[in-house]
């Protein structure tokens, strides 16, 4: 009895591994920060990497599957220089992506979603080297020596004299996530996309302020990623931009979020676990040669500040999204979006519309509509920074000569020192 249990499961295990798998389509995006390679499968795969040298490439192994045609195989770009694909004696498939350089690889799984089946994601990062690399200042630079030397500081003010209001935009889902689908079959990650290219366009036409796009096509960006891209820019804000979606399709409105207490209690515990490799605070505080108590107090100022900060802009986005339409609560609303957990970055989350609601969804696609959206969070933020501008930067030096004084010098800490005007 046993053993013919036994061979049944032989049996069955063999025959779930024989199943057969096709690769429909190859997809692939290269950005600022990566390259990214989605496998569209006809079913779910188990799969092997290998990362070779000399010359660099990234072999992937996938049982019992096969390439629809060579013409699913894309042209190189980013990290990598061509593809081959082959079957395998044992009838596997052998994918090598050959790379114009050295590259960390990472794969995962996705499950079906909305209109993509199964997928299968390879991204090509920088390594240290390549990314220390690239941000060294050049050889021929007459500072390149003094320079290396310093430590890095982020947005020390009396560095930073004169430097413009940087603001992240980041259009939400993208690639693999299309996020919510209307009943047209809009999809959210296009709608955000759009909305944040305007936005940028705005903010950029705005003194003293500039924007930054955390995604500028169709590509997915994990969340802690987009907050990294902002950090990495030295961004004043993090503006996410969505569209909401609901069962009950007569919902309509837009709404402000930002982070709730559970979650930033949640975020600030992680940062603490893992303060030896975090990047610098805002103003160059760095967490992992502190003591846990003061690493601890130094966070939870950070953070409160932020949030803060974040209410009060989330406020004044409010305001002006009132002007252009109905809104779900003219109360800003708080929860744990992984994207609005920076601890030292104000962040708040824009529900532009309901996707789900059919006249919303037919504004979303209104490229007039779109850019009164754009407007009012401009507005909003353009607001807040002008209420609150960051020392050393151009806004102050605006908002000041508003307010009939002009900024006569930073002192070493950064301080800004205002007299009268003459």
């Amino acid at each position: 009895m046993l053993a013919g249990c036994l061979g049944l499961l032989v049996v069955a295990l063999c025959a779930h591994a024989a199943k057969p798998v096709t690769v429909k389509d190859v997809r692939l995006w290269a950005g600022p920060d990566g390259t990214r390679l989605v496998f569209d499968l006809s079913g779910p795969v188990d799969h092997t990497v290998l990362k070779l040298e000399n010359p660099h490439r990234v072999v992937v192994d996938i049982p019992a599957a096969s390439v629809a045609s060579e013409r699913v195989l894309p042209q190189g770009q980013g990290f990598v220089k061509q593809l081959r694909a082959a079957a395998q004696p044992n009838g596997d498939l052998r994918v090598v992506v050959d790379l114009t350089g050295p590259a960390l690889p990472k794969t995962f799984s996705v499950g079906p979603q909305q209109s993509y089946g199964h997928r299968l994601v390879l991204d090509l990062t920088p390594t240290k080297a390549t990314a220390a690399a690239a941000a060294a200042p050049s050889a021929q630079s007459p500072s390149s020596s003094s320079s290396s030397s310093q430590p890095s500081v982020v947005k020390a003010a009396a560095d930073a004299h004169g430097r413009d209001v940087v603001v992240a935009i980041d259009a939400g889902h993208g690639g693999v996530d299309p996020g919510s689908v209307g009943k047209r079959g809009t999809y959210e990650k296009h709608v955000t996309l759009a909305i944040a290219r305007r936005l940028k366009e705005r903010i950029d036409r705005e003194p003293g302020m500039r924007a930054i796009l955390t995604r500028d096509n169709d590509m997915f960006v994990e969340h802690r990623e987009r907050i990294a891209r902002a950090r990495r820019q030295q961004a004043d804000m993090f503006v996410s931009v969505h569209a909401d979606s609901y069962t009950n399709r007569s919902v309509a409105g837009s709404s402000v979020y930002v982070l709730s207490a559970r979650g930033a209690s949640d975020e600030s515990a992680r940062w603490l676990a893992d303060r030896e490799n975090a990047a610098d605070l805002i103003g160059g505080v760095k967490l992992d040669d502190k003591d846990s108590v003061l690493a601890s107090v130094l966070l939870d100022l950070s953070q409160g500040a932020s949030m803060s900060a974040s209410v009060d802009a989330a406020e004044k986005v409010m305001h002006e999204l009132y002007k252009i339409g109905n809104i779900t609560n003219r109360g800003v609303k708080s929860a744990g979006f992984l994207v609005l957990k920076s601890p030292d970055i104000p962040s708040l989350l824009v529900e532009t519309a309901f996707i789900s609601n059919p006249t919303e969804e037919a504004r979303l696609l209104d490229p007039k509509h779109q850019q009164r959206l754009a407007e009012a969070i401009h507005q909003g933020v353009r607001a807040y920074f002008y209420a609150n501008p960051p020392p050393g930067t151009v806004v102050a030096e605006l908002r000041a000569k508003q307010a009939g004084t002009t900024v006569v010098a930073s002192t070493a800490e950064g301080e800004s020192a205002t007299g009268s005007a003459r």
